[in-house]
């Protein structure tokens, strides 16, 4: 193998393992902001839109809209309860105390959300094949491709102190990453 070929095959090996640490390097200010404003603070009591950002909601919308759909594909998305799963992980932020234990509960939420989606898959292809008029493989791929695109979305859009409601530790009051100018003490 030709040394430029073995470098670019050890690069794109280690290219997962690159991009989670420079996304930890730009995340972990939001968890330190995050754990230090949770110090006294009382934890919320725990809600869930299903699916975040409009997909519980858009589905519901298109359910009631469409009898046909909601008989076909019921009132929910059926992965849900993984989604609610994922919502109590973030709620309470995975109960860290330290911003890198907080960035892997993070990623470990994720990584599970990402997972029980395929798994719903993986359960169920056959019974949805026959439903759906496709084949076990094709829903076992749908499941994969739309657990991806979900992973994507938590973790582009749910980091700690963002401002929005999905975001990781949406119990805890809205945290800044900016923290207010003190001056020295001497």
């Amino acid at each position: 193998m030709k040394t430029r070929d073995l470098t670019l095959l050890l690069a794109l090996l280690a290219a997962p393992a690159v991009a989670q640490d420079f996304m930890r390097s730009i995340e972990i200010p939001a968890h330190r902001a995050l754990i230090a404003q949770r110090g006294d603070v009382e934890l919320t009591p725990f809600e869930t839109d299903g699916c975040s950002g409009g997909l519980s909601s858009s589905w519901r919308f298109v359910a009631r809209t469409f009898p046909s759909f909601r008989a076909l594909y019921e009132a929910h998305p059926p992965w849900e309860y993984c989604c609610v799963t994922h919502d109590r992980a973030y709620h309470n932020a995975g109960e860290t105390t330290q911003a890198s234990d907080s960035f892997d509960a993070r990623l470990s939420a994720d990584d599970t959300l990402r997972a029980c989606v395929k798994q719903h898959g993986q359960d169920h292809a056959e019974d949805y094949a026959d439903r759906y008029d496709m084949t076990p493989d094709q829903i076992r791929a749908a499941h994969s491709l739309t657990a991806q695109a979900m992973y994507t979305a938590v973790r582009l859009g749910g980091g700690p102190c963002s401002g929005l409601p999905w975001r990781w530790g949406f119990g805890y009051p809205g945290c800044s990453v900016f923290q207010p100018v003190t001056p020295a003490r001497e």
